[in-house]
């Protein structure tokens, strides 16, 4: 059985974008009249992007939480929800149906309102990838808390500054998490920020590794602990609470071009609404299927499409504690196979990543109950493409190579999977809803093709349902950063190309965050860590080109410290940024410098230091205007 609003042919497909453009009150409001309300809304959509201001399904109450789980409890309880497949592939995989997992949910619910949490309230959630991690989340939404997960990965500084700046009174975590053959102390980086942040008021901890765990008496609970104060209750039901539609479902913290993360803020109607909307149409999901995303909780990807827009359609979502290379490169196939996959959803990093092992990974994988597959987090380049395409899908499987970001919540460019054309590299047509606008550096419309393509800066002319509603805290910043750039247009801070079809291609970030392995990293939060350590005068970073990771972080630093072995600086410098951001920061290559490009007025020319950095150093462009135009020479000479 299909769902009422997909998408079910190229001509449909048509029709939908031309009504969402036409009609998109009425266009949206029969897409989500297909949602569980506890009361329908007012009105469809109120908006300008002057202040900004977007408002989807003003009015509305309801749960999302309700549309998760408790509406497929009639038609589809024994179903299974998630399918977890643990880091060992010698441990017991676990399935929650729909019915274990609404209990499960409803259980911890009690949980968090017994240690004093309740609507508004923010909590971070810092997991590894367990089932538990999913079953906090959604508790999280059902009483009206905001939760804000945080990636496994992040240092402690980096857990504090988001602490601090959501003021989240409460932290979800594990004593540990598995992640390949390492095990990642979860409570003491915990510890380590808290330091810093003793408004926090409860711990709550799930033992997965056994680590030994300082617990402080009053603040930290075991979660198996207060699991039972609730069993010995009678578990009682817990009514999800009633939202309205605009109130916050989460926070979600991403890099962006100051040195301090930003906390993107989801709403609960809209979220849901174009998450479940995106996932049925992009990945043309058939129910009973098994959809496999591969990627971490912690970012978007996760909470969109392992957990809120899948289980809002009543799908199986499969979730992954380890990693894809370990204890071989065969993992994911081997996933695939044990779990009869049918969506397969990761990233170009992944592939390029497994490309580099070869073929014989691959022997003996049947890979026969593969559907689907997608890409998502960077554009993937046409070989990868071909190789995912050839010897994953066996040349049967549609490829969506979907563009989106952490502040659009879902899909927004993609092609839908066998309803519309492909093309490798190519996002290809926007969803219904979505009008892209292609500008020069003016704001002006870029309407004559160069070399057959139109380029430019990518923005978007109006809201789609799971738009950003503000940045936390401070939105200003989230006017500054999207809306200010060019007058009544969302940027998106993308390069893109068009070409006469109508396809567009992402060419990457033109403001200055990075996209490594599909992660964004602001320039400025990895200078700023790099600036932390002793005998850093100054640094610039900047990306360079990828084998695996797509983008890859260089430094230039000028360092005038006592030290002088200076690989060992180098090392030190590294250690310096992993530790206070995390080790997805840690730069590639550090070019030890005298000096940096830089105008008259003190700006950084950025431009050269790209250049440099990609092997580029005859056509640097005018360097008349440096203030020392002879440091480019020895920055070129010097390049690592």
């Amino acid at each position: 059985m299909s769902y009422p609003f997909q998408i079910a042919s190229f001509d449909e497909y048509e029709k939908a974008y031309k009504a969402s453009i036409e009609q998109p009150e009425k266009f949206w409001a029969d897409v989500a009249d297909t949602f569980s309300w506890r009361k329908r809304w007012d009105e469809v959509l109120e908006w300008n992007f002057r202040e900004p201001k977007v408002e989807w399904f003003k009015g509305g109450k309801l749960n999302i939480t309700e549309n998760c789980l408790d509406r497929h409890l009639e038609s589809s309880a024994d179903t299974p929800a998630i399918i977890w497949e643990p880091n060992d592939p010698t441990q017991k995989s676990r399935t929650l149906t729909y019915r274990e997992l609404h209990f499960k949910v409803v259980q911890f619910a009690n949980v968090l309102r017994n240690n004093g949490i309740s609507k508004g309230d923010r909590v971070c959630i810092y997991m590894g990838m367990v089932p538990e991690l999913a079953i906090a989340v959604l508790a999280c939404a059902r009483i009206g808390a905001i939760h804000s997960v945080v990636f496994g990965g992040f240092s402690a500084q980096s857990i504090a500054d988001r602490l601090q700046d959501a003021s989240a009174n409460y932290i979800i975590t594990c004593d540990g998490a598995y992640r390949g053959n390492k095990e990642i102390p979860l409570k003491s980086v915990i510890d380590d920020a808290l330091v810093q942040c003793e408004f926090v008021e409860k711990v709550i901890v799930l033992n997965r590794t056994r680590t030994p765990v300082s617990m402080i008496r009053g603040r930290d609970v075991w979660w198996d602990e207060e699991v039972q104060k609730v069993d010995s209750t009678g578990n009682p039901d817990l009514p999800a609470v009633e939202m309205d539609a605009e109130d916050p479902l989460f926070i979600l913290y991403t890099s962006g071009s100051t040195g301090k993360p930003k906390g993107v803020v989801h709403t609960v109607a809209g979220y849901m609404v174009w998450t479940t909307y995106t996932f049925v149409n992009v990945f043309q999901y058939k129910r009973g299927e098994i959809h496999f995303c591969t990627a971490d909780i912690g970012w978007i990807t996760g909470h969109s499409y392992i957990i809120y827009g899948p289980l809002c359609a009543g799908a199986t979502s499969l979730m992954f504690e380890g990693i894809p290379t370990w204890p071989d490169a065969g993992r994911f196939w081997d996933i695939i196979d044990k779990h009869t996959v049918n969506i397969l959803y990761t990233a170009p990093t992944a592939i390029r990543s497994l490309m580099g092992f070869g073929l014989d990974p691959l022997k003996g994988k049947k890979l026969d109950s593969l559907r689907v597959l997608g890409t998502v987090g960077e554009p993937i380049n046409e070989e990868a493409w071909h190789w995912y395409n050839e010897n994953i899908g066996k040349s049967r499987c549609p490829i969506v190579d979907t563009w989106w970001q952490t502040e659009t919540a879902g899909c927004l460019i993609s092609n839908l999977a066998g309803i519309t054309p492909s093309k490798p590299g190519w996002a290809t047509l926007p969803l219904p809803g979505v009008i892209p606008k292609i500008v020069d550096e003016k704001g002006d419309e870029v309407v004559v093709a160069e070399d057959g393509f139109i380029k430019g800066n990518l923005c978007l002319t109006a809201p789609w349902p799971g738009i950003l509603r503000t940045t936390y805290g401070d939105h200003e910043r989230c006017r500054t950063n999207y809306f200010a750039a060019y007058p009544n247009l969302y940027f998106t801070g993308d390069g893109c190309l068009k070409d006469s079809n109508g396809f567009y291609r992402i060419t990457g970030r033109v403001d200055d965050v990075l996209n490594v392995s599909g992660h964004r990293i602001g320039t400025a939060e990895v200078e700023n860590a790099i600036n932390m350590h002793t005998g850093v005068v100054e640094s610039a970073v900047v990306g360079y080109p990828h084998d695996i990771k797509g983008q890859g972080i260089y430094g230039f630093v000028i360092y005038n410290g006592l030290e002088k072995d200076m690989e060992l600086i180098r090392k030190d410098i590294t250690l310096t940024v992993t530790r206070i951001i995390g080790p997805i920061a840690k730069p590639d290559k550090i070019q030890f410098v005298s000096g940096l490009p830089k105008t008259r007025s003190g700006k950084i020319m950025r431009r050269i230091l790209r250049k440099i950095a990609e092997g580029e150093t005859k056509n640097l462009g005018d360097t008349s205007t440096l203030l020392d135009p002879g440091i480019v020479e020895e920055i070129k000479n010097g390049r690592v």
